[in-house]
């Protein structure tokens, strides 16, 4: 018997690998001589880095760069062979700044850059960027001052960092950016559509949650359309409209059009990543999971994009949770075969998400479920 195992990170509590090292012991009380595989997998937001890492033996990096308000913060990356794996809210993430320091107006990517840069030093030259989570509102402009790009006012000096700095923009050269640029590939995880402006772009949508107040949000929308104008006359053409191109506010556009980046949604990125389907193939069952097993379970998350390979090959799919809520089953977009919560007894929060008896309660709930496979096995035969 083949187990493939690929269950995200249950978040406050056991990492994407940890979750799945315990499905593992529960698989193997009861058939001790079936093959486990245990992949990490994530979304392309927080712990893609700590995930693929662990998972795939590759190196974190730790670089200070230029925080979302200009102070210096320790930003952490990956490199798995070559490729750079990065979270844009290590270096420009809202958990940076307080509540009371929100200000999209003023928040910088200029820090993501430095990030893409130190990797560029260390050798990579193809990057997984995931760009969920982000304080900043500046069209990805501070990035690319990091990476070179000039960005200049009337006077040809480099304009101020955030959205602020697309008041005096009036020429984007894009000549004297890093020369290895050329050399790299950029694939970035991005699960939202929205274009760059309009009702549905970056700073009406997101900018609110970033500190944006009405008014800034319709100001902050013409800089961005002012912004899109110069990037288009720049290189010859660059659509504000594009899916995704709103991302991070507006991140997801410099990207797509600066650095010729592929956005592509988290959870296929990540799954391409780990070669899922390769290890699926010959299985015999699937364990996946999360904390939470919920009706938003089948639109794009993890568990489900596991579940949808799967089914490619006939695969059956038990998905583990720490609640379930909801019946996520029952979607008709939800290609998980049946699920099941890990709490053995009613408990506090804190205690459901202590390490050790999560680690417990899950290998419990995986052995009980085999057990089951097990006495239906014998009667078959």
């Amino acid at each position: 018997m083949k187990v493939v195992i690929a269950i995200d990170s249950y978040k406050g509590s056991l990492s994407s690998i940890d979750a799945g090292k315990a499905a593992s012991v529960g698989v193997n009380e009861v058939f001790p001589q079936a093959e486990t595989v245990v992949l990490p997998i994530a979304d392309g937001g927080e712990g893609t880095v700590d995930a693929l890492c662990t998972g795939l033996n590759g190196t974190k990096e730790r670089v200070t760069v230029t925080g979302p308000l200009g102070a210096p913060v320790v930003a952490e990356y990956g490199i798995i062979d070559g490729t750079a794996i990065i979270e844009m809210s290590s270096a420009a993430g809202i958990t940076l700044i307080s509540a009371e320091e929100r200000n999209p107006m003023l928040t910088t990517t200029y820090g993501v850059g430095e990030v893409i840069k130190d990797a560029i030093y260390k050798g990579c030259r193809s990057f997984i960027v995931g760009i969920g989570g982000s304080a900043t509102n500046d069209g990805g402009i501070g990035m690319l001052q990091a990476l070179g790009f000039s960005l200049l006012d009337e006077n040809g000096k480099d304009v101020p960092f955030g959205a602020i700095g697309i008041k005096s923009l009036a020429k984007i050269d894009i000549t004297t950016a890093l020369p290895e640029l050329k050399e790299c590939t950029f694939k970035v995880a991005c699960d939202v559509t929205n274009p760059l402006c309009g009702e549905n772009g970056a700073s009406a949508v997101y900018g609110p949650q970033k500190g944006a107040t009405p008014d800034m949000v319709i100001e902050l929308d013409k800089l961005l359309e002012k912004y899109a104008n110069l990037t288009s006359a720049s290189l010859n053409g660059a659509d504000m409209a594009t899916p995704g191109a709103g991302a991070a506010g507006g991140l997801g556009f410099a990207f797509r059009y600066y650095l010729c980046a592929e956005l592509v949604r988290g959870i296929e990125l990540i799954l391409n990543q780990i070669k899922l389907e390769e290890h699926i193939k010959d299985a015999d069952i699937v364990i996946t999971g999360e904390g939470r097993l919920d009706s938003q379970t089948a639109m794009g998350k993890a568990p489900n994009g596991v579940a949808l390979i799967a089914k490619k090959y006939g695969v059956p799919v038990i998905a583990v949770g720490g609640s379930v809520l909801n019946d996520p089953v029952k979607s008709e977009s939800c290609a998980i075969d049946a699920c099941f919560s890990i709490m053995k007894k009613p408990c506090t929060l804190e205690e459901a998400m202590d390490i050790t008896s999560a680690f417990e309660n899950l290998t419990f709930t995986v052995e009980q479920i085999f057990r089951l496979i097990k006495s239906i096995k014998k009667k078959e035969i």
